[in-house]
């Protein structure tokens, strides 16, 4: 994972310091020595993260902070507040300033990287998010950028997570005066309530007896209703380890115990709106783009909107030394299903297929129906494995269940074969792309079908 962090602070010795640990972690770093250079270079565009120093003369932390989530250029990047003050309160008044995050000097290695890495995670799901919304207008739809300034954090639907009663009410009480709080005392349970239950984030602490916390928090992960559902973690300082664990895994945040109220609070607020904001950006996506850029039997983006999407994200990929991977993916001997059962069981196929092909990918990808039977799928800030993994997943979902269709009478068996190429040559364009992709699917097909092929870059 990499990304262009920029560091503000005016002491050249922290922003050195800083700068080695995260250029040894394969970081771009940025560095401003001055509030107003930092709200510049925001500007500019091609900051990923922002690490903000709050004491700092003529324009402190706090006030550069708000600037940036006040503009509407730069509002959407990532804010982690730097500060040697230690009062809950002064950390408080940063997340109300609306940082994402923030430490504490001395600055702990393994908490930085953590929360840097969890908020470059984000950032890359809401650039993607903000880059469809774009390409929708450049297909001449309304508007797909919302109002999402103005969002507001209250009356949350919140679920918490604890087999400790007294803790658990403790928790609710900081949080109920402005949010709704259903208390889950079986974790065993966490999943299926996530599943049926309209949250917008889930509480929940390391201490569940016989229950593990993060495995609790990974199958929340595994239904459509928690793969975007803010987590925080509510921790002693025993289980520093296994946070930063979590971390890794997507967990969005955690508090440690003793818990401070108005740091809970500020921190719940950071997590729904962020929650609201990307749903606002899904919401307007969907909405605006409509018939004009979908394919109308399966729902998925069309090849109008793929191509000028690709084009957008091979330029981004390359500018930023991003990966980018591509799948082509050709359902086997299709047209047999046609000839045999007719057009209104193939139709059947390729809506399920359809399906299946959502349910596989990340949230982060763009699956698109490239045309007949060919789908494609854009994997952004993707390399060789992660894509060797999506491609996998989603020839097995093929593969493993027949499909029903209709009139066919019985079940259908259905498998495709999946061509893959990723941007590794600097002169790649979205037309050299598509056609090594091609050639791999082409060898694919020869090699037999039902397989996963990479180009020979």
């Amino acid at each position: 994972m990499t990304a262009r962090v920029l560091i503000v602070d005016d002491i050249p010795t922290n922003v050195r310091l800083l700068e080695a640990r995260l250029t040894a972690e394969y970081f771009e770093v940025l560095t401003a020595a001055s509030g107003q250079q930092a709200l510049d270079l925001c500007e500019a565009g091609g900051v990923d993260i922002v690490l903000l120093d709050v004491m700092m003369p003529e324009m402190d932390g706090f006030e550069v902070c708000r600037r940036l989530k006040a503009s509407r250029k730069a509002h959407h990047i990532p804010v982690l507040m730097i500060t040697a003050l230690d009062q809950p309160s002064d950390r408080v008044r940063g997340l109300q300033a609306g940082a994402d995050d923030f430490l504490t000097k001395p600055i702990d290695d393994i908490q930085l990287m953590a929360r840097v890495k969890s908020l470059v995670r984000l950032k890359v799901l809401t650039d993607e998010l903000r880059a469809r919304a774009i390409t929708g207008q450049e297909i001449a739809v309304e508007d797909a950028i919302p109002a999402t300034e103005s969002i507001d954090a209250d009356g949350g639907h919140i679920l918490l997570v604890d087999t400790d009663p007294r803790g658990a009410e403790r928790l609710r009480g900081y949080l109920a005066g402005s949010h709704q709080v259903h208390v889950l005392a079986d974790p065993a349970e966490a999943a299926a309530a996530v599943g049926i239950g309209d949250y917008e984030l889930a509480l929940v602490s390391m201490s569940l007896g016989q229950f593990d916390p993060l495995r609790v928090c990974s199958q929340m992960r595994t239904l459509e209703q928690g793969r975007t559902l803010p987590i925080i973690l509510v921790a002693d300082e025993a289980d520093r380890a296994r946070v930063v664990r979590g971390l890794d895994l997507g967990v969005n945040d955690f508090i440690l115990r003793p818990v401070e109220p108005n740091e809970l609070a500020a921190r719940v607020r950071t997590q729904i709106r962020r929650y609201r904001y990307a749903a606002e950006l899904r919401r307007s996506v969907t909405n605006t783009l409509a018939l004009a850029v979908t394919d109308e039997l399966t729902g998925l983006y069309n090849r109008r909107y793929f191509d000028r999407h690709l084009a957008m994200m091979l330029d981004k990929a390359r500018e930023q030394g991003r990966d980018m991977a591509l799948l082509l993916i050709d359902m086997d001997f299709f047209k047999a299903v046609n000839d045999m059962h007719g057009h209104d069981a193939g139709d059947a196929v390729l809506r399920e297929f359809a399906v299946r092909l959502r349910r596989s990918v990340r949230g982060v990808d763009l699956a698109c129906r490239f045309g007949g039977e060919e789908f494609v799928v854009l994997m952004p800030d993707t390399d060789y494995r992660q894509a060797q993994n999506v491609a996998e997943r989603v020839r097995t979902a093929i593969a493993e269940r027949a499909f029903e269709a209709g009139g066919a009478g019985r079940p259908l068996a259905v498998t495709v074969s999946v061509g893959v190429a990723l941007n590794e040559r600097p002169d790649d364009t979205p037309e050299t792309l598509l056609k090594r992709a091609d050639v791999a699917l082409y060898r694919a097909k020869r090699a037999g079908r039902n397989r996963v092929v990479f180009d020979a870059a």
